[in-house]
């Protein structure tokens, strides 16, 4: 943001019907493991998937897309994940490899942003929601039901969500690199 951007400006664009959307999965995040019923977990994982379309779309559809929007979501979304990947980590349902191949991308792409942050030559860099990014994370959702609606198909789910988190990752690197070399 400019610095000539006035504090009620800034109110005023952040504090969107969109913005509340995204935050609403940190709710959700916070329940997961207070629920003990799958049931239960399984509409808190098809709430915060339903969310992440919809933020997005009331965003582009209402013009109230913002800066902070934007940082919101993914964050959103990364916490959504790690608790629910954790809470079946501590339920032993997931392995720590498991764990790991769920949660790899996210962990990366977190600590990704936090240094380009912390270097003054990469903070321009926007983190975009990318269409391999969107899949992981759809096919993380997917997989989490997996372990509540369909055990065994729990596993060689969480093989194909580390395939596409591979992929989502070359993706959001060949993006970083190029922009990085036009800057």
């Amino acid at each position: 943001w400019s610095s000539d951007v006035c504090s009620s400006d800034l109110r005023e664009s952040t504090a969107t019907l969109p913005n509340a959307v995204s935050l609403s999965r940190l709710g959700m995040a916070a329940a997961f493991p207070i629920l003990d019923d799958p049931e239960a977990r399984l509409l808190l994982i098809a709430a915060a998937g339903a969310t992440d379309f919809l933020d997005g779309y009331l965003a582009r559809t209402r013009g109230e897309s913002t800066r902070l929007g934007a940082l919101i979501d993914p964050i959103a979304d990364r916490c959504f994940v790690l608790v629910a990947v954790l809470v079946l980590w501590v339920e032993d349902t997931a392995t720590p490899a498991e764990l790991l191949a769920l949660s790899i991308r996210d962990l990366v792409v977190m600590v990704a942003f936090f240094a380009t942050r912390g270097v003054a030559m990469f903070r321009d860099f926007g983190f975009t929601a990318r269409p391999a990014g969107k899949v992981a994370t759809v096919l993380q959702l997917a997989v989490l039901s997996m372990a509540y609606l369909c055990p065994p198909a729990f596993a060689p789910g969480v093989v194909a969500v580390a395939a596409v988190s591979l992929v989502a990752l070359a993706d959001y690197g060949i993006v970083f690199w190029r922009e990085r070399r036009t800057a």
